[in-house]
């Protein structure tokens, strides 16, 4: 592919694939492996990126019958912005058909299609511009938490790191949660965060499986632990800006402590890696069901602009087909990723009609505000629908 990404709003861009080598892969944990992807310099402008965005990994794999169908899985990028290179992070979940693929059988020299880097987890404040060192604030007095449990690790590792290292005004604690120090993603860099920062950067292992000498990180974070941890290690007045990543449980409950407390939502940064619906578990982005459209049956019209072009798709009222799932179908590049609402990738414009939108853990509200949708999520309710990707 050679189209080019284009940035929409801060921290949006259009969603384009790339097919990348595989420099490196690095044994984090038995369970975990870093994974670097050669960016050539002709390249470089797509892969810019601010810490705490992500990118899709696409990949044709085998199903349980030996068939081959394109997987793809989204990947926080766990490294700060360095030209020529993307570095992620992959965790084998229980069943996961592309984390186990990559954590057994993706080496050096393998070439996978790698997404132009999205999402809006990253700081308000100026203080991490797209590869842009000169626009980094050096001077403000800012104080970051960061709430992380498991792969939630590693955007917020990234995030750190370039903080840390651009402002020495900065201060940045971490409370991270794994179920035993042998689970711990990239201990050895935060370790040396601690000894390059020691008076700037303060860790807080929560272990909820083995026992600490503080009762206070021993188990698994509950509201009694995080109230303690919110009035006696942490003062949330003095925060300038809170990033919150892991389960839906964990980063609700914190976001519902913070605003017991009082703090403004506006200074908290947030991203999952479940949905909170046992059902669903872990989004994953697998191409549509396989819908059938009786032409002379009740349907929704939908029309949809992408790249410029626009296409139209017919969805049977009965199917209660997304529109994400319908312009699938007649446009196999409409951009996706997690399909689960949770990354943000396959956000529209709606420019007539209406929808209802399932779940939404990726859109600010003045974007809802503004008409966007997530439209892995949306449903027509209208018997016209148009929408635009471009927007």
């Amino acid at each position: 592919m050679t189209a080019t990404a284009e940035t929409t709003t801060a921290g949006r861009r259009r969603a384009t694939f790339h097919e990348l080598e595989v420099a490196e892969v690095r044994r984090l944990t038995a369970d975990a492996v870093e994974v670097t992807f050669a960016v050539p310099e002709d390249l470089a402008a797509d892969y810019d990126y601010a810490p705490g965005q992500y990118v899709a990994l696409r990949k044709d794999l085998p199903d349980a019958e030996g068939n081959l169908h394109e997987v793809r899985r989204s990947y926080s990028i766990c490294a700060e912005p360095r030209p020529g290179e993307v570095k992620v992070a992959i965790k084998r979940d229980l069943g996961g058909v592309f984390s186990t693929w990559a954590n057994e059988n993706l080496q050096a020299g393998d070439r996978i299609e790698v997404m132009s880097p999205a999402g809006a987890f990253i700081s308000k404040h100026r203080m991490t511009g797209m590869n842009d060192p000169e626009s980094i604030d050096t001077d403000t007095e800012h104080t970051f938490v960061a709430v992380a449990a498991g792969s939630g690790i590693t955007p917020v590792i990234a995030i750190a790191r370039t903080v840390l290292a651009a402002n020495e005004n900065v201060r940045f604690d971490l409370v991270y949660s794994n179920k035993a120090a042998m689970d711990v993603m990239f201990l050895e860099e935060l370790a040396d965060l601690k000894d390059r920062y020691p008076s700037r950067f303060a860790l807080h292992h929560v272990l909820t499986r083995e026992q600490r000498i503080s009762p206070l990180l021993s188990g698994r974070i509950d509201h009694e632990k995080l109230s303690t941890l919110l009035t006696t290690v942490i003062q949330p007045d003095t925060v300038d800006e809170w990033f919150l990543c892991g389960p839906f449980e964990l980063v609700q409950m914190v976001r519902d402590e913070l605003g017991s407390l009082g703090v403004d939502a506006d200074k908290v940064r947030f991203e999952l890696f479940t949905t909170g619906d046992p059902g669903k578990g872990r989004p994953e982005g697998n191409i549509g069901r396989p819908v059938v459209v009786d032409e002379k049956g009740e349907n929704f019209d939908i029309a949809f602009t992408l790249d410029g072009l626009q296409n139209e798709v017919k969805s049977p009222k009965g199917q209660r087909e997304t529109v994400l799932n319908a312009a699938l179908r007649v446009r196999p590049d409409v951009p996706f990723a997690c399909a689960g609402g949770v990354c943000g990738t396959c956000r529209a414009k709606v420019v007539e009609g209406s929808v209802e939108m399932d779940e939404n853990y990726a859109l600010e509200p003045d974007e809802i505000e503004n008409g966007y949708v997530l439209t892995c999520q949306s449903h027509p309710t209208t018997d016209k629908l148009v929408v635009n990707f471009d927007a």
